[in-house]
């Protein structure tokens, strides 16, 4: 499908408005916000409603096992062993034919996000940067997106770390409720990515006070009351 072809079927579907916005971020500028979060590895997960998945063998990612990523994700196998190469911690769920459907990373000391943001994520004495999560379609709305996080807590734990931190892109919502449903707590802080015509990356770092999820989170239930005559 030519480029005109592309931006012709993307203004009937969306309409010249999102085009246009699209064009705009993609090739003059961009702004995105990662909202940081935090989160300690001894607490219990709350209760929640996933649909159960087939049993899986949790490996540590190496750069000789990285080709389990060929089949759902054949463009990350070389990045999987990159990241594994540099001594990050990280889990891929193997399925019964020896792919991996699921993976995720942990890193126990300062973070360069080289493959997709461009920036420096900090981490403290006792965090781990968590990084990378991904499920193919077929586990999405799965218990695998808690199981995938806690079983890298638990690795995380047996290397000295007490507290998981990560950031979360501030659009993305599913991302963001599954972050309220997991027990994670905001920090205030914001890393500001921005893009200038698709080709230089600057990046700043602010505050803020309140909560930017208390409008995702499910109002409580009044509990009911009789009805007075």
């Amino acid at each position: 499908m030519s480029v005109l072809q592309k931006l012709s079927q993307h203004i009937r579907q969306k309409g010249w408005r999102a085009t246009l916005n699209k064009i705009w971020k993609h090739y003059v500028f961009s702004h995105e916000e990662l909202l940081w979060m935090e989160r300690d590895l001894v607490t219990p997960v709350p209760p929640y409603k996933l649909r159960p998945y087939p049993p899986l063998q949790v490996v540590r990612i190496t750069p000789e096992n990285a080709v389990a990523f060929t089949r759902y994700f054949g463009d990350r196998v070389e990045t999987m062993a990159e990241l594994a190469r540099e001594g990050y911690t990280g889990h891929m769920h193997l399925d019964d034919k020896g792919d991996a459907v699921a993976f995720i990373w942990g890193a126990a000391r300062n973070y360069h996000d080289k493959h997709y943001y461009g920036c420096w994520f900090p981490v403290k004495e006792g965090e781990f940067f968590e990084f990378g999560g991904e499920l193919t379609r077929a586990y999405w709305g799965t218990a695998l997106s808690m199981d995938v996080q806690t079983q890298l807590w638990k690795a995380m734990l047996d290397q000295g770390c007490h507290t998981v931190v990560d950031v979360c892109e501030s659009h993305n919502v599913p991302a963001l409720k599954l972050h309220i449903r997991t027990g994670y707590k905001e920090q205030g802080r914001i890393m500001n990515v921005y893009e200038l015509f698709g080709r230089w990356r600057f990046y700043r770092e602010t505050h803020y006070s309140g909560s930017r999820l208390d409008a995702l989170r499910k109002p409580a239930r009044e509990p009911a009351t009789a009805a007075v005559s």
